[in-house]
């Protein structure tokens, strides 16, 4: 569209001034601009969605290894529980052998010698077996110290973000049943917003109702400086037609310049701390459910708030164990 634009000019300066050559030169540049300012936009996008999905499987390898350390843990209690019963039957035995050693002594020093070669074998046996139990003890102590720990933080993370759920419903409950919704799952907080509360058809400016929803949500954001954000923007699979808001390419393009609408809404708030911000645009390519219906198409149009805890603490623990 835009070289159609460009060329339709350069035709119409040919034909009119002197000064066309200037005009097309002009033209072009700003052509060759824009293109570039695109490709930067789609590079731009293609990190976040990497930064996203490492955050994501970061998240998932952290719950591997602490279920794998709960596993150990339980492994460790299991042969606590056996070497202690073993230590208890070399007990007896060594009891038994003592006590007959004791009655043979008198009658039989032959037979008291083997007693007692027994004997000294089982001692040795239960001596390192008790070795064995002491180091078996301390290392269960060991693990299940480091995982209540592990447990506790975690607890402390999911309970944190309960109250950012709890606050953020507080704080915009003026907006629900306006096209808003608060979620929590999988250790996170979904903030989500359809378009009829943000944006017109086509544009990526906020509405006043809408920039009032996000202004509330960068108020919580500032009294939580620990937590990640993501801001998606998602749209219907209707394909761009024409010149619509100033030369939108795609769907990719749109649901982009929307969440970077809503970051920069957030940075206003000097509370805010930006390098916890991250925009990203996925199209069409996540709806909520089918495109086939307008019911459907305006509920995949949204922004997704994604509110995450950092795990930098829990991350270095589970490295130190």
């Amino acid at each position: 569209m835009i070289k159609k634009i460009s060329v339709g000019l350069l035709l119409l300066a040919l034909s009119t001034s002197c000064v066309s050559k200037k005009i097309y030169t002009d033209l072009e540049n700003k052509f060759a601009d824009l293109k570039k300012e695109n490709r930067k936009l789609a590079d731009d996008n293609e990190d976040l969605l990497k930064s996203k999905n490492k955050l994501e499987l970061d998240g998932t390898t952290l719950k591997a290894e602490f279920d794998k350390l709960k596993a150990e843990r339980d492994k460790l209690l299991v042969d606590y529980t056996a070497s202690d019963r073993n230590l208890k039957t070399l007990q007896a035995s060594y009891n038994a052998l003592e006590k007959d050693s004791n009655e043979a002594l008198a009658s039989n020093i032959n037979k008291n010698r083997e007693l007692l070669a027994q004997l000294e074998a089982k001692q040795k046996t239960l001596s390192a077996e008790q070795d064995r139990l002491n180091k078996l003890k301390s290392d269960l102590e060991a693990s299940s110290k480091r995982l209540n720990e592990l447990e506790s933080m975690m607890a402390a993370k999911e309970a944190s973000m309960k109250k950012l759920k709890e606050t953020l419903s507080k704080a915009l409950n003026a907006f629900e049943g306006k096209g808003l919704t608060i979620e929590q799952k999988n250790g996170k907080v979904y903030v989500s917003m359809e378009n009829k509360l943000l944006f017109q058809t086509g544009s990526w400016a906020v509405g006043v109702e809408g920039k009032k929803a996000v202004v509330e949500v960068a108020k919580v954001l500032a009294q939580n400086p620990d937590i990640s954000v993501l801001i998606e923007g998602h749209t219907d699979d209707d394909k761009i037609v024409g010149n619509i808001g100033g030369g939108i390419e795609n769907n990719w393009d749109l649901s982009t310049k929307r969440a970077t609408a809503i970051v920069n809404i957030l940075s206003e708030n000097k509370g805010v701390k930006k390098d916890n911000l991250t925009a990203a645009g996925r199209g069409e390519f996540s709806p909520l459910l089918s495109n086939d219906t307008p019911e459907g198409k305006a509920k995949n149009r949204r922004i997704e708030i994604i509110l995450t805890p950092k795990l930098d603490e829990i991350s270095k623990m589970l490295n130190e164990l």
